[in-house]
């Protein structure tokens, strides 16, 4: 059957008005979303595509790495390793720069000299591994966080001192950093007795050892998933045996930690804390295993 020109031309201009309604309107939609209407289809694979953001966790070192050596030598350490942030604790032996004091007893001149050889640097020792069993002692490791710039104090606190040590924490807000040794040696041992600890005490988090929940026969991606919310800081070691209390230390990345599995679960937490690397082997001579073990955790 034949369609006359004029017929056919007929239908066009009908039919023109309904495509330039259908022009207008995607049109109008690129304009406001900035991008055509996508499909079914489309839409799944976009939403497949890993868009977290990089991890915003800080990477430093624990100066317990370096006990062996003086202050002054444990910040060349540092400084060659990269890192900006360090762990100190309070029963270093610092060197013939502060007359062979350990960090305790540091007066406040002491401390003036670690915050200037600090500052210098261009490093920023934002926690203190401390050792408190009074009030006047709280005080002191307080005092130096805040003297120091410090966020938090990692320590194992008796049952006995959290609520004075949660309170001073409030006071001078500088929390409390709840750490764990190995089964057998640290109530914390088990992450329910740091959840039992962090109950009431508001300005308590946590310090995560990972060698040690290993040590303990516990997997550190489980813990650190029971502690979600709360983890301050990571104390990152690796270790050669799992449950076993007499396990080597061994540079991270080559024990039987999986490390894959702890950095996907702080990922997927938002973890904004500090990773510390604490290295407990080839005491005299571990930098380059620190450097190692730094590149290793952040190339995951």
């Amino acid at each position: 059957m034949q369609i006359s020109l004029k017929s056919r031309l007929l239908a066009a201009g009908r039919a023109l008005p309904a495509a330039l309604m259908l022009l207008s309107g995607a049109l109008f939609q690129l304009a406001c979303n900035g991008s055509p209407a996508t499909n079914a289809h489309t839409d799944s694979t976009t939403s497949s595509r890993n868009t977290a953001p990089p991890p915003k966790w800080k990477t430093g070192i624990a100066l317990y790495s370096f006990n062996r050596h003086s202050f002054t030598a444990a910040l060349d350490k540092v400084d060659s390793a990269g890192v900006r942030y360090v762990e100190g604790f309070s029963f270093y032996m610092l060197g013939k720069a502060f007359n062979d004091s350990t960090m305790a007893a540091l007066s406040p001149a002491g401390i003036s000299r670690m915050r200037k050889m600090l500052e210098d640097k261009g490093i920023s020792m934002a926690s203190i591994y401390a050792d408190a069993h009074n009030m006047e002692e709280w005080r002191k490791y307080f005092d130096m966080a805040k003297a120091l710039g410090a966020q938090y104090l990692t320590c194992e606190p008796a049952k006995d001192q959290w609520d004075v040590a949660d309170s001073l924490a409030g006071v001078y807000g500088i929390r409390i950093a709840i750490h764990e040794h190995a089964r057998g040696s640290s109530a914390y041992w088990h992450p329910d007795s740091v959840l039992a600890a962090l109950e009431g005490h508001p300005n308590f988090g946590v310090c995560a050892d990972l060698g040690h929940w290993a040590r303990s026969g516990l997997k550190p991606k489980d813990c650190l998933k029971k502690l979600k919310g709360h983890i301050l800081g990571v104390h990152l070691k690796d270790i050669d045996s799992f449950n076993n209390l007499n396990a080597e230390d061994v540079m991270v990345g080559t024990g039987v930690i999986n490390f894959a599995a702890v950095v996907h679960e702080l990922k997927s937490q938002g973890f904004n804390g500090m990773i510390y690397v604490e290295c407990e082997h080839k005491m005299e001579n571990n930098l380059e295993d620190v450097i190692q073990s730094i590149n290793y955790f952040n190339k995951l």
